[in-house]
């Protein structure tokens, strides 16, 4: 089994979709008005209107009510990160070490949901990461 993406529900598409552009610096693939993704090296995020859940089952999914899911994306330099975002976007905490090892920055996107851009810094950590 091979996970292929990870898809949000958005009530507002464009400013998702913008936010996660800004975010990864990835232009969105639009495969309809409704549904976008942005194809990174290690995975897909896949972004679609809230109009789409009606595809599955009306009712199945609903945007910005998730406050389980933290997206993770890994960066080079945290701090540089930080800079360019702090003034575009929720801030959810500064750029500090956690205790896996890893160097971290959280905003939320416009709907609430906790992106989290990191970089290993210990060696554990460094190991980990390495053949991912």
């Amino acid at each position: 089994m091979k996970l292929a993406s990870i898809r949000l529900i958005a009530a507002d598409i464009k400013a998702m979709v913008a936010f996660y552009e800004m975010v990864t610096g990835q232009a969105a693939d639009w495969l309809a008005p409704q549904f976008a993704e942005i194809v990174t090296p290690a995975a897909t995020l896949a972004i679609g209107s809230a109009e789409t859940v009606a595809a599955f089952r009306e009712g199945s999914a609903e945007p910005g009510a998730n406050r389980t899911a933290i997206l993770e994306f890994m960066v080079e330099d945290v701090d540089a990160v930080f800079a360019r975002l702090k003034d575009q976007a929720e801030l959810v905490h500064a750029p500090k070490l956690l205790a896996w090892g890893n160097r971290s920055v959280q905003f939320r996107d416009p709907e609430g949901t906790i992106v989290s851009l990191f970089m290993p810094v210990t060696e554990a950590a460094k190991a980990r990461f390495g053949s991912r």
